[in-house]
């Protein structure tokens, strides 16, 4: 059972940073977790306009007076509705920086970390380019990017995540990222589907188009990935949720979004390797278009350097 006891979410002030806000708030609501509302106020450096930062310290540039610092967290509070925080413990913190740095810092003692992202046009201010990479890449808990064009988060977490999408490749650090899928689909008695991509090489694929020889080749492969894909999951998730396996060929990012599209899902998880480097199936520019082109939140996951693959069941 996922145990999430700690939901940090970095902000801008930006509407894509308080659509992730909102979807931190449902999640914490949901697990009874502490919520960390997180504003990095970045050193100012050569070109930067000032008049994009929420205030523009008078005092000494990239220092914060204890004015300043108070006037942000009341900017954070005016971010939710304090009906919305009701019965969530919140705290509006500020501090001043290199942004992924201190996004990882304070995430050292989070369950989860929700960032907000410009979706097809590149992640929003606060996490653009290598900030979102190394938070992603980088953060010990899992890591959940809000597109902008994610569904409002005004409805409790089984309903925002009714369908989820788990990219397995059968790699140490996928099996991790499915236990945790599972756990997610039970708590939310959600309709999961675990996605395996057999990527053919080019030419393989333009014969399989044109001979019924290699068609049928790529159906026995196709066959035998299922058969494998059915035995990584435990019999009894499939009490809780319903699992749904499904092999696909083609390129994995590609196929990862078209179904989570298609099924009209709610979250895709995709696995990262345990020491920092995103693990084969979504390397480099798989994640990247994974997390930038999907129209729903995605849930990066890094699996322990200790453990590299989960082995507990969900709860019976």
């Amino acid at each position: 059972m996922v145990e999430v006891r700690h939901v940090l979410c970095p902000v801008d002030f930006s509407d894509f940073s308080r659509r992730a806000l909102d979807h931190a708030i449902a999640i914490a609501k949901w697990y009874g977790s502490r919520l960390s509302v997180l504003y990095i106020y970045p050193i100012p450096s050569a070109g930067m306009a000032l008049s994009s930062l929420p205030v523009a310290p008078a005092a000494e540039m990239g220092m914060l007076s204890p004015g300043d610092r108070e006037q942000l967290r009341q900017q954070l509070r005016a971010l939710a509705p304090a009906d919305a925080l009701k019965n969530v413990p919140v705290a509006f913190l500020v501090a001043e920086g290199d942004v992924a740095a201190e996004i990882l810092a304070k995430a050292q003692s989070a369950d989860m970390l929700v960032l907000g992202t410009h979706g097809r046009s590149g992640f929003e201010r606060l996490v653009l380019g290598s900030v979102a990479e190394a938070v992603v890449r980088k953060a010990h808990c899992p890591v959940m990017t809000v597109p902008r064009a994610a569904s409002d988060a005004t409805k409790a977490v089984p309903i925002l995540f009714h369908h989820i999408v788990a990219g397995v490749d059968l790699s140490d650090a996928s099996l991790y990222a499915l236990q945790y899928a599972l756990s997610l689909a039970e708590e939310a008695d959600a309709h999961l589907t675990v996605l395996r991509v057999v990527e053919l090489p080019r030419e393989f694929a333009e014969w399989a188009a044109e001979s019924e020889e290699a068609k049928g080749h790529v159906e026995r492969w196709k066959a035998s990935a299922l058969s494998h894909l059915r035995r990584v999951i435990p019999d009894e998730a499939r009490v809780y949720c319903h699992v749904e396996e499904r092999v696909e060929t083609g390129q994995p990012y590609r196929e990862l979004v078209r179904v989570a599209a298609e099924r009209h899902a709610g979250l895709i998880v995709i696995g990262a390797h345990g020491h920092g480097v995103l693990d084969r199936m979504f390397l480099g520019s798989t994640a990247q278009y994974v997390v930038r082109q999907a129209v729903c939140p995605v849930l990066t996951i890094r699996a322990p350097a200790a453990q590299p693959a989960a082995t507990s069941s969900p709860r019976t």
